[in-house]
């Protein structure tokens, strides 16, 4: 889904939230490689990302292209500090529904950038008839969970032993609806 760059203000910084193009394929995945090596929450290890440019270079197209998909980045004073994303349904019975997913690169986490990036993307959800939006959260990931709560995300159900970590230690995953 193509949507209109919308700009920020964040303490005096600006915050401009896009969509990905398809020449940016490359940082893309570089920064997922990274992200996904900064933090547990993340259901991938770094090494998984097998994605090749191309196979991102699809990928941004068919967000873009999609009438129900939207892949956001986030650019702080032009830095690329994350990415938001909306995956909607195609079934009938489903099209009411849309899966939210985001990632920041650790340090841009607690400025306020995901708190701006789920507002908008929760109000671009409504406008194209969105009635709720889910996702899934680690249940030790507690600044997740505070901020989606904050959001007027409630948590709906728990599934125990989700994620198993190389350490051979679990972790539960809470499913999170915010009804618009």
């Amino acid at each position: 889904m193509r949507v209109k760059p919308k700009e920020f203000d964040l303490n005096g910084r600006k915050l401009v939230l896009r969509n990905a193009e398809e020449d940016e394929a490359e940082m893309l995945l570089k920064y997922l490689k990274q992200v996904y090596a900064e933090t547990p929450f993340l259901i991938q290890e770094p090494d998984e990302i097998t994605f090749t440019i191309d196979d991102e270079k699809k990928y941004i197209k068919e967000n873009n292209d999609s009438d129900s998909d939207l892949l956001l980045i986030g650019m702080l004073d032009g830095k690329h500090v994350g990415n938001c994303s909306l995956m909607g349904n195609h079934a009938r019975r489903l099209k009411h529904r849309t899966s939210l997913g985001i990632v920041l690169y650790l340090e841009y986490t607690g400025l306020g950038i995901g708190k701006i990036m789920i507002e908008e993307v929760c109000k671009i959800a409504k406008e194209n008839g969105i009635e709720q939006v889910e996702l899934e959260v680690a249940a030790n990931n507690r600044n997740a969970i505070s901020l989606y709560e904050k959001l007027g995300f409630e948590k709906v159900g728990t599934l125990p032993n989700n994620m198993k970590y190389a350490d051979g230690t679990y972790t539960d995953v809470h499913f999170m609806v915010k009804y618009l």
